[in-house]
Parts: structure tokens; C-alpha cells; sequence
């Protein structure tokens, strides 16, 4: 991954253990943003976040919330995201953060694998995706990143690394968004030497921004809930105008929406193809549906209709894969012809 690189905005991450901050002294010490935490499992609530959430605000620092993920199954995963949303609302909705919900998750529990961890984690970040209308990150530390495969490369990563080196590249990511350095003990230090904050009492981790905080302003931008949010990286935003390509992009999926409902019935209540089992299969496992009567059913059940009326090109096919591992595996058997009608 990349190094830190002069110019780039700089950042802490909280929680109860700072205690009181003065968020004034913080501001003037040169830190730009603050991701502050705001939950654990599926009812512990940070019992600073409210405040620090408001002070931070107050300050002029630009502020995100993190949750740290207990889970051990898919369904624990949606219970803490409600846990997570509901933090957020309580400390003025999403609409109050500049930056995007971090989904915390760097353990495990006894018994878990790849596949589990791949399952919770995916479970959480669609739900809390679905709850707040914004894209999520994931916050992970080098070591634990190994178990996130290709599929989490959809997801911007906030990485933790106490190095004077950059992390190396992973499977799912060879750039981070956010780069944490230090835990204020140890790892990488300031810009201008050390690794102590103004105001703040003792250590706090340090964090930098792949970019200015001029990007980091106009990165995110989620004004509306349509989970329609402009995640920009570390590039300047853009603006509201659609480029060329980007319409071109549009009238294409236009035409393929055209032509696909030339082909099915789009009232949402006919009876599925037998072709379409694999995929409504995976899509349980996978914890996208729960019934074949779900909403999510009919867009699982679109894959295989895009697929086999020969309209799903190899910009769909990736989509599709970066879903989960079980999605992918689906759209993996269409294309290996084990699916096809």
C-alpha cells in the first residue's frame, strides 16, 4: 500500500478511555477529523460519544462514528448494525457525520473461520448500509486483514498499522482510505514530530487521510438516504453534472432494462424459474434473503435473468462477485455454465 505523504489531513480515533477532551485544543493542534466510538455488540453504547460527538462538531472537526463487532453469526451481525444505527440517531442522525459508519472488526470468536468471519462481516455492513443510507468502511489492522478476501475491495479501508513502513498490499486492498500509525505509544509519529494531541490527557491513536482536507471535505458526501453518498477517496468529490461517460453508462443500462423486461414479467409475482434455485440458495446462505417471498428475492433472481438473456457483461459479472462469497460463487457457476437454463 501507499506511504503517507505530506499535505495529507490528519486525524484521531476516540473513545470513553480519552475521557473529557477539549475538542477547541484539538482543532488548533492541527486535527482535522475525529472518528469517535459509538458501539459494541448489541447494546453497549460508548458513554462518551454523544458529547464527544457534539464537541467535536462544535470545534470545526469533521467527525465519524466506529462500531466494534462482537458477532458470531449473521444474525447477531444485523442486531449489533441496529445497535450502531441507533447510536448514530441518538447523536443527530447520519446526517451529522461528515465522514461514513466503520464497521470495527479485528477478532474473532472461538470457533469462527474465514467463511464466518467473510458472512458476519458482510451481514453487518449491508445492514448498517440499509439503516443509514450510507456506504460503510472497515477499520482492520494488517494482521487481521487476511481474512478479508477480493469481494470487501467494494468497501474503503481504514487500516491500522504502527509502522514507519506502509502495509502491504492484501487481497481485498493496495490502498488505504484512512491509515492508522500510532496508538500514541508507539508506531509512526506527527508531521511535526511527536504523538502527543492538545488537549487531550495521555494517548490517542493517530490517524492521516489519503488526501488534503480540502478532498476529505467534498469525499463524503450522504445529504440524502438513498445510500446514493459520493465516496470520493482521496479525489475532490466532482460535482452534482453527470460526466459523458457516465450517461453513456446510464442510456446502456437503460437499454439492457428495456430489453430485459421483453423477456419477464416485472410484476414481482410470478414463480420463479427452477434455474433461479442456486441463486435464491445462495442468497440465503449468504443472508441477502430470508424467505423466497423476500424484496431482495426478485434482484437475486434478476442475476440469473440478466445472465441468461445474455445482457450480465463483465462490469455486471464483478459486481456480482464483490457481493459475498456465496453470491459469487453463484454468478461463478452461470458463467461456468452449470447454472444457465
Amino acid at each position: 500500500m501507499q506511504p503517507r505523504r505530506a499535505g495529507n489531513a490528519q486525524g484521531i480515533d476516540v473513545s470513553h478511555y480519552q475521557g473529557n477532551i477539549d475538542w477547541a485544543k484539538v482543532k488548533a493542534d492541527g486535527i482535522s477529523f475525529a472518528f469517535l466510538k459509538a458501539s459494541q455488540g448489541q447494546t453497549f453504547r460508548d458513554s462518551m460519544f454523544v458529547t464527544n460527538a457534539a464537541g467535536a462538531r462544535k470545534a470545526g472537526v469533521l467527525v465519524g462514528a466506529y462500531h466494534f463487532i462482537d458477532a458470531a453469526s449473521t444474525d447477531a451481525a444485523k442486531k449489533e448494525a441496529a445497535n450502531f444505527a441507533a447510536a448514530i440517531a441518538d447523536a443527530g442522525g447520519i446526517e451529522a457525520f461528515q465522514l461514513p459508519p466503520v464497521m470495527d472488526y479485528e477478532e474473532v470468536q472461538d470457533g469462527m473461520n474465514a467463511s464466518n468471519v467473510h458472512a458476519v462481516a458482510m451481514a453487518f455492513l449491508t445492514e448498517i448500509e440499509r439503516l443509514t443510507g450510507v456506504r460503510p468502511m472497515i477499520y482492520t489492522y494488517i494482521g487481521f486483514a487476511s481474512n478479508f478476501d477480493a469481494s470487501f475491495s467494494a468497501y474503503e479501508v481504514w487500516m491500522a498499522r504502527y509502522s514507519t513502513s506502509p502495509p502491504a498490499d492484501t487481497a481485498a486492498w493496495k490502498r488505504w482510505t484512512f491509515l492508522q500509525y500510532s496508538d500514541g505509544t508507539v508506531g509512526d509519529v506527527r508531521t511535526g514530530g511527536g504523538r502527543k494531541v492538545a488537549g487531550i490527557n495521555g494517548p490517542v491513536d493517530l490517524n492521516e487521510y489519503d488526501g488534503t482536507l480540502e478532498e476529505l471535505k467534498h469525499a463524503y458526501r450522504h445529504d440524502s438516504r438513498d445510500g446514493g453518498n459520493d465516496n470520493g477517496g482521496s479525489g475532490d468529490g466532482g460535482g452534482d453534472e453527470m460526466t459523458d461517460a457516465e450517461k453513456q453508462q446510464m442510456a446502456d443500462l437503460a437499454n439492457r432494462v428495456a430489453a430485459l423486461e421483453k423477456l419477464v414479467n416485472m410484476s414481482g409475482n410470478q414463480t420463479p424459474p427452477a434455474w433461479a434455485n442456486d441463486a435464491i440458495a445462495a442468497a440465503k446462505k449468504s443472508g441477502y434473503i430470508t424467505t423466497s417471498n423476500d424484496k431482495g428475492h426478485a434482484e437475486l433472481v434478476m442475476i440469473q435473468m440478466l445472465y441468461n438473456a445474455g445482457l450480465c457483461n463483465e462490469d455486471l459479472v464483478a459486481f456480482f462477485r464483490s457481493f459475498s462469497a456465496e453470491t459469487k460463487a453463484a454468478i461463478d457457476a452461470l458463467v461456468n455454465g452449470k447454472g444457465n437454463a
